[in-house]
């Protein structure tokens, strides 16, 4: 048990690194349900970008080995493989050109990419074994039906250049596997035989192998880098940046199928007053403990984002404002976390909703959220304001921690202020 621990420490320090994935990260990367949209829509992006690249030069190089063709082959034949080979160009030409991924599934439209990529070699292999079979070949005719037959071997080995996970890769192997057999079944032998296709046979699974642990290694390192880019650092919510990333494509997507998106403006109240009796630290703590808080109730489909300071937004998507009075009640049971002192944390929330509100943009989704966030601090803070004006206390004014209690003249000089100046006071 020792050495294995020691080997698995050797593989995650000198091979894998420097992301060191876990067994559970390892087991995450086997298939691609789960994956984080964010993860699929760089993977997909990654994948489309490098399909482009390899269908650039696939389309001078297919055509242009035509030559050989004519060369080596009687010319019936040559023509029909000509012609095969500039049918293939036409569909490399048509992959190469510069497109704008599906805003609803990228992931999709990138992998349905690679599919076509990767059986274009493989029936222009069996096209040409069609056309060849029966008739004598010379050596030099043999040779090229040799490398053709290489060609479901290649498509294995190119699925080590893209980020897919181990059952992605082979879900895509099996098309190139299955050509090799029936490549074998039309060839001389007609029939399998150990003896003479059993090398070519593991060394494409060997293939398959080394597309797998490759193409897993590129999705974890993917992943690493994503969610640094991504995650506040400190809460590990999104970040804005990544947040306006996430809400533009949500918003685009309600609006395109006529669905509800809600968008909640958080603001903890008297954080100020937290840092100034317990600490910056401490502060930091409340952060995360709110965070905590909050997903531990969250939806999967709903996204977090750290929008600055002490403000989060929460994105609810496929939420109307009939639902959102539950997403009210799953704050109040659940909590939004605990203060320095052992309190409940408080907020003000201000909720929008695009049907609702009859939003056109998201930055005016996320302006009304905001202001009613700012409508519920100035009339008295732990409540949350839906778009119907209906008003939501989050705890009794008995529960207010310590920290608002100790802080009377802030209270009274920030009532006192108007709406429109509230945007310049730190709470």
């Amino acid at each position: 048990m020792l050495r294995i621990r020691r080997f698995w420490r050797y593989v995650t320090d000198n091979i894998v690194a420097p992301t060191q994935p876990t067994a559970g990260q390892l087991l995450s990367l086997a298939s691609p349900m789960g994956l984080p949209l964010s993860i699929r829509r760089h993977a997909a992006s990654v994948i489309a970008a490098r399909i482009q690249l390899l269908s650039v030069l696939f389309f001078i190089l297919v055509p242009l080995c035509g030559i050989i063709d004519l060369i080596v082959f009687p010319w019936p034949q040559a023509l029909v493989l000509v012609l095969l080979r500039l049918t293939a160009g036409a569909v490399f030409f048509y992959m190469a050109k510069p497109r704008e991924l599906s805003p609803s599934h990228p992931y999709k439209r990138a992998l349905a990419m690679l599919a076509c990529l990767l059986i274009v070699p493989c029936l222009f292999y069996l096209a040409a074994l069609r056309l060849t079979s029966g008739i004598p070949l010379t050596s030099a005719q043999s040779l090229m039906m040799q490398i053709y037959a290489l060609m479901p071997t290649v498509v294995l080995g190119g699925l080590a250049i893209f980020p897919l996970s181990a059952l992605e890769v082979l879900l895509f192997a099996i098309p190139a596997l299955g050509t090799a057999l029936l490549g074998m079944t039309m060839g001389e032998a007609q029939g399998l035989s150990w003896a003479q296709h059993g090398a070519t046979l593991w060394f494409m699974m060997l293939m398959i192998g080394i597309a797998m642990f490759s193409s897993m290694s590129q999705l974890h390192y993917m992943k690493s880098l994503v969610h640094r880019a991504n995650t506040d650092p400190l809460t590990d919510a999104l970040t804005r940046r990544s947040g306006v990333e996430s809400l533009e494509r949500l918003f685009m997507l309600s609006a395109n199928s006529d669905t509800p998106l809600a968008l909640a403006f958080i603001d903890i109240d008297h954080f100020k007053s937290i840092n100034d009796r317990f600490g910056h630290d401490a502060g930091d703590r409340a952060l995360c403990s709110l965070v905590s808080s909050l997903r531990s109730y969250l939806r999967t489909s709903d996204v977090l984002v750290r929008w600055g300071g002490e403000e989060f937004v929460i994105i609810l998507p496929n939420m109307s404002v009939a639902q959102l009075p539950y997403f009210v009640d799953r704050l109040r049971q659940g909590g939004l976390g605990l203060s320095e002192d052992g309190a409940m944390l408080l907020a003000s929330v201000g909720v929008a909703e695009r049907m609702h509100d009859e939003v056109l943009d998201w930055p005016t989704l996320v302006e009304l959220a905001d202001q009613r966030m700012y409508r519920a601090k100035n009339e008295g803070r732990a409540r949350v304001l839906l778009p119907d004006e209906t008003v939501v206390l989050l705890a009794r004014p008995a529960e207010e921690p310590e920290a608002a209690k100790a802080a009377p003249e802030a209270e009274a000089h920030l009532m006192a202020r108007t709406a429109d100046e509230a945007d310049t006071v730190d709470y």
